[in-house]
C-alpha cells in the first residue's frame, strides 16, 4: 500500500471513528436532556392532576356510587386537552376506579408497590411501540386510600433521537465522501515530494549519480531531501574514486605488465641468441652483461614494489630530528652525483626540530632530489629549504630548474610505474616507483606533497607536515 493511500484511509477511519463518538455522546445527551424534561415535567403534570383529584374526593362527605365517581372524575379529566395524558385510579386492591386508558397493561406494575404517603415513585415503560412515563403515589380519602397514577405518553423523545440518528448517518455519509475527496488531493500533494525522492533514487539505482533532488520546504520531507542530496554528493564522490582507483589500478597493471615485459623480453632474446649462436667471447660477454642489466633492473623493481607494500604496513617509530642537520647529511650523501653534473644544492632554513622516522624521511628528500637532478641540466641549481608557512606548518621544499611538467600530467606523478618522460626514465635504469614511494612514506608521517610544475620553467615539490 502507498503512503498517500494510508493517509487517506488512515485520516477517514480517524475522522470516523472521532465523528460517530462524538455524535453517538451529543445525541445521547440531547436525548437524556429531553427526557429529564418529560420526567418533570410528568411530575409537575402529576402533582397538578393528584391535587385536583384529591379536591374532589375530599369534598365528597358522603358515600358515592363508583358510577358517580367516574362520572365526576371522567368530567375532571375534560380539563387536561392533552390527548397523550392518562389517569388511572386503583383501590388498595388494585381494582380500578378511574381509567381512561386506551390501552392494555401488561406484566408486572412495579409502580403500585410498596408505595409509601407523600412519597411519588415512577417508571418508563415500553406499550406495544409506545414509551409511556408512569408516576404513582398513594390518593388518601376518608375512608380508604387508593393508588393514584398519571401516565404520559413521551414517545416523541425516543423517535426524536432515532430521527436523529438517521440524520447523523445520512450526513456522515455525505461528510466522508466529501473528506475522502479532499484527502485524497492532499495525501497526494504532501506526498508529491517523496514521489520525487523515489524517482531519484530509481535513476541513481541506473547509474545516473548527477541526479539531485529540489524540493523547497522546511519540513521534515525538505531535510529528507537535503540528507539525500548531501548522500547523492558523497556516492557520487565516492562513485567517480572508485572509478580512479580502478582507473589507477588499470593503469598500475598494465604499467607493471610492461616493465616486466621489457627485462623479460631481454633476457629471453640475449638468452637464444647465446644458445643458437657458435661461442664468440666478445658476444657471449655482452650478451651475458645486458642479461645482467636487466637482471639487476628486475631485482630493483622488486625491491621497490616491496617496499610500496611495507610502508602500508609497518609501524614506525618516530623521533623528533633537527631536518636541517639531516638536509646538510643529504647534501653530502648526494655529492657524488652532483659533482657529476655540476649541480650546486643550495640548502637554506632553519632547524626546526620535526617527529620523524630518520631514515624514512632521507629516503623520501633523496628521492626528491634524484629526480631533479635527472630533470636538471648541467651546471643548473636546485634548492632545498625548509621553513613554516603561512598556515603555521612546517615545509621541506625541493626545487630544481629543470625541464618540468606538463600541469595534465601533475595528478599522476604519484602513482606506481607513471612516467612523464618514458625515455628519460628508462635512460636513468628507472622503472617509475620513485615517486609513488615518495607518496608513502608522505602517509607514514602524516604529511602530504603538493608539486608544481612548468615546462622548461621547473619543478616545486613541497613536504607539508600536519
Amino acid at each position: 500500500m502507498k503512503f498517500w493511500q494510508k493517509i487517506l484511509i488512515y485520516s477517514v477511519i480517524l475522522f470516523l471513528i472521532m465523528f460517530n463518538i462524538g455524535a453517538y455522546f451529543l445525541i445521547e445527551n440531547s436525548h437524556n436532556l429531553s427526557l429529564k424534561r418529560e420526567v418533570n415535567r410528568g411530575l409537575s403534570d402529576h402533582l397538578n392532576a393528584y391535587l385536583g383529584v384529591k379536591s374532589i374526593i375530599t369534598s365528597i362527605k358522603e358515600p358515592v356510587s363508583e358510577e358517580f365517581m367516574y362520572y365526576i372524575l371522567k368530567n375532571y379529566m375534560k380539563n387536561f386537552k392533552d390527548e397523550k395524558t392518562y389517569i388511572e385510579i386503583l383501590d388498595s386492591n388494585n381494582n380500578e376506579i378511574f381509567s381512561n386508558l386506551n390501552f392494555n397493561i401488561k406484566g408486572n406494575r412495579v409502580e403500585l408497590k410498596n408505595l409509601i404517603s407523600n412519597e411519588r415513585s415512577y417508571i418508563i415503560r415500553d406499550i406495544g411501540d409506545k414509551t409511556y412515563i408512569f408516576v404513582t403515589n398513594l390518593l388518601e380519602g376518608d375512608r380508604e386510600n387508593f393508588k393514584f397514577t398519571y401516565i404520559r405518553d413521551i414517545s416523541y423523545v425516543y423517535e426524536e433521537r432515532k430521527k436523529e440518528y438517521a440524520f447523523f448517518i445520512r450526513l456522515e455519509f455525505i461528510i466522508s465522501i466529501i473528506l475522502a475527496g479532499g484527502m485524497y488531493f492532499l495525501s497526494k500533494y504532501i506526498t508529491r515530494p517523496i514521489d520525487k525522492l523515489i524517482d531519484s533514487t530509481k535513476r541513481i539505482k541506473e547509474g545516473k549519480f548527477s541526479e539531485r533532488v529540489c524540493i523547497n520546504s522546511n519540513d521534515e520531507i525538505g531535510i529528507l531531501s537535503d540528507n539525500f542530496n548531501e548522500m547523492a554528493y558523497a556516492i557520487e564522490d565516492k562513485i567517480h574514486e572508485l572509478e580512479k582507483t580502478v582507473n589507477q589500478k588499470q593503469r598500475f597493471i598494465d604499467n607493471l605488465t610492461h616493465e616486466l615485459k621489457t627485462p623479460l623480453t631481454s633476457i629471453i632474446g640475449y638468452a637464444e641468441f647465446l644458445m643458437t649462436t657458435k661461442y664468440n667471447e666478445e658476444a657471449f660477454l655482452l650478451g651475458m652483461s645486458y642479461i645482467l642489466n636487466e637482471g639487476k633492473r628486475l631485482k630493483k623493481l622488486s625491491e621497490k614494489m616491496m617496499d610500496l607494500i611495507l610502508f602500508k604496513k609497518e609501524n614506525f617509530i618516530m623521533k623528533k630530528e633537527n631536518i636541517k642537520n639531516i638536509l646538510l647529511e643529504i647534501k653530502e650523501v648526494l655529492s657524488p652525483k652532483l659533482k657529476s653534473k655540476n649541480i650546486d644544492l643550495v640548502v637554506f632554513g632553519n632547524g626546526y626540530e620535526v617527529l620523524v622516522e630518520k631514515d624514512l624521511i632521507k629516503n623520501l628528500i633523496i628521492n626528491l632530489i634524484d629526480n631533479a637532478i635527472k630533470a636538471s641540466s648541467d651546471s643548473s641549481r636546485i634548492y632545498l629549504k625548509m621553513y613554516v608557512n603561512e598556515e603555521s606548518k612546517k615545509v621541506i621544499e625541493v626545487k630544481d630548474e629543470g625541464i618540468g611538467m606538463d600541469k595534465q600530467e601533475l595528478h599522476k606523478v604519484f602513482e606506481p610505474f607513471y612516467m612523464v618522460d618514458k625515455s628519460r626514465t628508462r635512460a636513468n635504469n628507472g622503472a617509475g616507483l620513485g615517486l609513488s614511494i615518495c607518496a608513502e612514506i608522505a602517509k607514514v608521517h602524516n604529511a602530504k606533497l603538493e608539486i608544481d610544475s612548468e615546462i622548461n620553467k621547473g619543478t616545486c615539490i613541497k613536504i607539508i607536515f600536519n
